[in-house]
């Protein structure tokens, strides 16, 4: 897809930095966690960003692959990606950074990652679209420390769509779907989600590099906005305990050129697909253990993902591996030919690995020329559906089996053996953390 504004957006950083009036550069990349890290660069050191001179300590960066004794991360600017982030700051504008060490594209680095990948695909001719929907809460805290709804009067068991909720958060969601037309992101809807103070806006769907770094940009900018009116954003999977939690959906299609292909007008299943799409599908649902250990990448995570019940009545979280047609339930819903969504992901996910991951696990499928069987009926799971994993040791242990995931994450399977040894030691010290729980049912139990 092309970029929206290339026809009247110069070229050049330079040129863009220049004609935005811009006067400093966040220079952006993630680290495997999906924290967001930045340098603030003066334009007058632009020419220094561009040569490779912009040095990062990794280890401290955050889990990206290095030690203490390990050479600088430079941060190689992709000119593509400049934001211009005037309505934050005056004279601020964003890049993602491609990370390199030693002359060389880092492989721990995520948003590298998912560029390999898509090259593999670029080598065959085909090109991923995808859309992803962000969703997030909008909390304060009380005096106590409490975390509690911004909006004190969204309190609604079932506050969905609400047009007061709306309305109530005209200032903070009229400012961002206006920083998002103004980066020519087409923002075509902004709601109030199932939680009480959970909100979702989104965008229209583009390539699969494009749209992960838009997922980040625009959860940097949610959070500024929100810091601006004395409110946090949180896209923490699960905040509350008898909320629905937050999700990230990815809608995903395959293209040749100008044709696209997952469509299909002969399908007997019903659902508009072609045997290719079918097959990606097959692809998805055979490594959905593995995949959850970036779709769902926290210990948070499966607190949503295991939620008995909400206020609302749903979680909207699957637990089984199967897929279906215009359906909610399902892992992948099939709401026409033209895409799937994938409803597995949260709001921790890594996009750029989440991306990857997918489309690999997809690809398998594809090659394979897999068939995924019937889907499911409405709200009843596809017949021999796997069970997702119940815990994010559970998905560490699904990723460590999977060759296909840990072939895609490159570098003979140290990345990936990496990765899991992050999110293993994230487990193991949530479980050697004493909770409240544990005091009020053991500490006079015997």
């Amino acid at each position: 897809m092309t970029d929206p504004l290339a026809a009247t957006t110069p070229a050049t950083l330079a040129e863009r930095v220049k004609a935005d009036g811009v006067e400093f550069l966040l220079a952006t990349f993630v680290d495997m966690n999906g924290k967001p890290c930045a340098k603030l660069v003066p334009v007058q050191a632009l020419d220094e960003l561009e040569a490779g001179a912009l040095g990062f300590a990794g280890f401290a960066a955050g889990a990206i692959g290095q030690v203490p004794s390990d050479p600088d991360l430079i941060a190689m600017p992709d000119p593509s990606s400049y934001t211009n982030l005037d309505f934050i700051r005056p004279g601020l504008a964003l890049v993602h950074c491609d990370p390199y060490v030693d002359g060389e594209p880092w492989p721990y680095a995520p948003r590298v990652i998912l560029k390999n990948l898509l090259a593999e695909l670029d080598s065959e001719g085909i090109t991923a679209m995808v859309g992803a929907e962000v969703e997030y809460f909008l909390l304060k805290k009380d005096a106590d420390g409490t975390l509690v709804t911004a909006d004190a009067r969204d309190t609604s068991g079932r506050p969905c769509y609400d047009a007061r909720g709306v309305t109530r958060m005209f200032g903070h969601l009229a400012s961002i779907s206006k920083a998002m037309n103004s980066l020519g992101w087409d923002n075509y809807a902004n709601d109030h989600e199932d939680g009480a103070g959970q909100f979702e806006q989104n965008f229209k769907y583009s390539d699969a590099l494009q749209t992960a770094d838009r997922v980040v940009t625009l959860r940097y900018i949610i959070s500024m906005l929100a810091e601006e009116a004395d409110m946090t954003a949180t896209f923490m999977p699960k905040p509350f305990t008898d909320r629905t939690g937050n999700g990230m959906h990815m809608h995903i299609s395959l293209w040749k050129g100008d044709q696209a292909l997952f469509p299909a007008e002969d399908d007997a299943r019903g659902l508009g697909l072609s045997p290719l799409a079918y097959s990606f599908v097959s692809g998805v649902l055979e490594h959905a253990a593995g995949l959850s250990a970036f779709l769902a990448p926290t210990v948070n995570s499966y607190k949503r993902r295991g939620a008995v019940t909400t206020e609302s009545g749903a979680t909207w979280s699957p637990t089984t591996a199967g897929y279906g047609g215009n359906d909610r339930s399902h892992f992948i819903r099939v709401p026409d030919g033209n895409r799937i969504e994938l409803r597995g992901g949260d709001g921790s996910a890594n996009p750029y690995l989440a991306i990857a991951t997918t489309l690999a696990a997809g690809f398998s499928g594809v090659r394979a020329d897999a068939d995924p069987g019937d889907p499911g009926k409405k709200g009843v799971p596809q017949p021999g559906a796997a069970a997702l994993p119940p815990t994010l040791l559970h998905a560490v242990d699904a990723l460590r089996a999977d060759p296909v995931l840990i072939d895609a994450l490159g570098l003979d399977g140290r990345v990936a053996e990496y990765y899991a040894g992050v999110k293993q030691d994230e487990f193991f010290r949530w479980h050697n953390t004493v909770t409240s729980w544990e005091v009020d049912n053991y500490l006079t139990a015997v």
